[in-house]
């Protein structure tokens, strides 16, 4: 497994030097390759284009992950529910990457046990079992190690040892089975961080808004600079558009529908206090749809999801109290103590791109992926989910090298550590020896080593510099005053929202999403960016006003009423303000 720097590449700080230096050199450049859309999709192209030797620009309209990427049920799993659809060659896939990526990122990608109720004695238990068992056994015939243990099968009286939320009438027995779990906003930032020091150049808020093009051929992207108002052409051999949800619209500026035609489905998640529900392990619920999961979350439980058509605002899908009730009825079912509207302190909803099929349901669609060629000198890549992306990417870029002239080497992303991973489990065994030398608890550095692997190191120096950054943030004591610090000098965070929605979870593991902690994590970001005291002020406004758009869109009861009141709260840019 490789892991060090590529000398005289790139930087992996996405600071606001580092986003100018990108500006001036897509001026003046012709890339190899140009990524539009920097969700997990585009950040896996990107590494995936760079560890290839090929030079690299990557555009995001918004903040990076802010779709899908960080919406997500957090999951990184082969899909148990697929097999019941005969699709074992998506779960095989699904699962080889799961090893994978356990193996590359173990401070992001980490093991989770769950619950899977049965409610007959006989034929459940032999049905569940069988498909929990082929699951396994698909993991183990990757020829790796899958990095997760093997189910057993659990008496009641067994799982209500690890669950004792659960209501002794709403089951008979049990399956407890091994799936993993990621912070997906983290892993999409680490992803691009390590594009980065392999001289990938990425800018956000930079939006694609046509294409340069020689006759048919696709040259080249032009963007304008949502931030700064500037305009610009970046020239490249090959452009790949990784947009997701937003793949018509891009597939639009070049004339037509194009090959690919992707429908939005909102997935919506609960997240509540880890006190309201007694368990150990994550639980899996069948529903008439799909399935439910609820998710250990740190010091909370993540509930979902919805799976629901959704043409309305891509940038902000709204989830409504009619969501809200579905998720709840459903996972009150079964436990001892329901849960009220008053125990849900945080609320998110993501949309999934699905390649349409033949059918109006988006559970039915499909979530494989395509790759296209509508024009010579564009890529298009669609579908997949978050746990396949590196395959994705891998297929992407074999698209872009067939329309090179230059050979260019195989993927070799499945042994490329992301940032943080190499020697984390060393530095994770010295972490008591971290704690006395730094100062911190040792449960602040485990909270570290978790979020950031080794490079929590960078951290501990700013907290040497600076001590009063080893503080929690006030009303958001599971973070430290230098991950917002950190957030902005090294991870592209160019607002407050960014900082508080993907950096770190607070917009949705606080009971105020965030409205307290704000004006001190906007003090901490402002010398960094050079916010004067109006945009300061603008950044705390703003970010209240989003939270409360989000808020009233939650006691709409349809998806019309939720999106009108979302659409409330416009977003903050440019950043230069009169």
């Amino acid at each position: 497994m490789t892991r060090s720097p590529v000398t005289g590449l790139g930087s992996s700080r996405l600071g606001p030097a580092e986003r100018a230096s990108a500006f001036e050199e897509m001026a003046r450049e012709e890339f190899d390759v140009v990524v539009v859309g920097a969700g997990i999709v585009g950040a896996g192209a990107a590494l995936d284009a760079a560890t290839r030797g090929l030079s690299v620009a990557v555009v995001e309209a918004r903040d990076f992950g802010s779709g899908t990427s960080s919406r997500s049920s957090k999951l990184i799993h082969g899909g148990l529910r697929y097999l019941e659809q005969y699709n074992f060659d998506l779960v095989r896939e699904a699962l080889t990457e799961r090893a994978v990526l356990l193996r590359l990122a173990p401070h992001l990608v980490k093991p989770v046990s769950f619950l899977l109720p049965t409610t007959h004695r006989v034929w459940q238990r032999f049905y569940f079992g069988a498909g929990v068992a082929l699951y396994d056994a698909l993991s183990l015939s990757i020829g790796t190690s899958r990095g997760v243990p093997s189910h057993r099968h659990l008496t009641r009286r067994g799982a209500l040892k690890l669950a004792p939320s659960l209501r002794k009438d709403a089951f008979v027995g049990a399956i407890q089975y091994w799936d993993a779990q990621v912070d997906d906003a983290r892993y999409v930032m680490t992803v691009l961080r390590t594009a980065a020091e392999f001289g990938a150049r990425i800018v956000s808020r930079t939006q694609a808004v046509g294409f340069l093009r020689e006759g048919e051929r696709v040259t080249g992207v032009k963007i304008r600079d949502l931030e700064g108002g500037s305009e610009m052409e970046v020239r490249a051999k090959q452009v790949v558009n990784a947009t997701g949800v937003w793949t018509d619209d891009i597939q639009e500026l070049v004339g037509g529908r194009g090959q690919i035609h992707v429908r939005a489905s909102k997935g919506v998640h609960l997240v509540v206090p880890k006190d309201r529900i007694h368990s150990s392990t994550g639980i899996i619920l069948r529903t008439e749809k799909s399935v439910l999961f609820v998710i250990p979350w740190g010091r909370h439980w993540i509930i979902g999801t919805t799976d629901t058509a959704w043409d309305l605002d891509k940038a902000h899908p709204a989830a409504s109290r009619a969501d809200i009730d579905y998720v709840l009825d459903h996972v009150n079912a079964v436990l001892t103590t329901p849960l009220t509207h008053d125990d849900v302190e945080g609320v998110y909803a993501g949309l999934r791109p699905l390649l349409v099929g033949e059918t109006e349901e988006t559970s039915q669609l499909s979530r494989e992926h395509v790759v296209a060629h509508p024009v010579p000198g564009l890529v298009l890549i669609a579908g997949g989910k978050f746990t396949t992306y590196r395959v994705m990417a891998k297929d992407a870029i074999d698209a872009v090298a067939h329309g090179l002239d230059d050979k260019v080497p195989e993927s070799c992303t499945h042994t490329i550590a992301l940032m943080g991973g190499e020697g984390f489990q060393a530095m994770w065994n010295a972490r008591h020896r971290l704690a006395a030398a730094s100062g911190l608890h040792v449960a602040r550095v485990e909270h570290l080593l978790g979020r950031y692997g080794t490079l929590a190191n960078d951290l501990l120096e700013l907290i040497r510099e600076q001590p009063d950054l080893g503080k929690p943030l006030t009303g958001a004591d599971d973070y430290l005053r230098a991950e917002i610090v950190y957030a902005a000098t090294h991870e592209g965070a160019r607002h407050l929202n960014d900082a508080l929605a993907r950096r770190t979870r607070i917009s949705f593991e606080t009971w105020d999403r965030g409205v307290g902690v704000a004006q001190e994590a906007a003090d901490l970001m402002a010398p960094v960016l050079g916010w004067s005291k109006k945009q300061r002020d603008q950044e705390i406004e703003y970010y209240g006003k989003r939270v409360e758009a989000e808020r009233a869109s939650q006691n709409q009861e349809g998806d019309q009423e939720a999106d009108a009141r979302r659409r409330g709260a416009p977003d903050i840019v440019p950043t230069t303000m009169p």
